[in-house]
């Protein structure tokens, strides 16, 4: 997969560098991908949510930090919408972000 808008992983670890290890094994882990499919994402990423318009939220830490990208699974695209700490996930609107 192409992941497109890279630097937001980069500008989060300078405030959260507890969350650089996970996101950078994320982020290998999606350019080495090829999914077609949420199913085929869902067989990875077990505990990731597929939401509507393509947007998929991972689990980063454990879940103290979350991960929101849009896929188009067809073009093989990722675009990292956004990467925030739980609690920031929960003043957010996943689908419209």
């Amino acid at each position: 997969m192409r992941v497109i808008s890279v630097k937001r992983i980069s500008d989060y670890e300078v405030v959260h560098p507890s969350a650089r290890d996970e996101l950078r094994a994320w982020y290998a882990e999606a350019r080495k991908a090829s999914w077609r499919s949420p199913a085929e994402l869902k067989r990875q990423y077990r505990h990731a949510s597929i939401l509507k318009s393509g947007r998929v939220v991972f689990n980063i830490c454990g879940n103290k930090h979350r991960l929101i990208v849009w896929i188009n699974y067809e073009l093989g695209l990722v675009y990292i919408k956004f990467i925030g700490t739980h609690h920031d996930y929960d003043s957010i609107n996943a689908e419209s972000i």
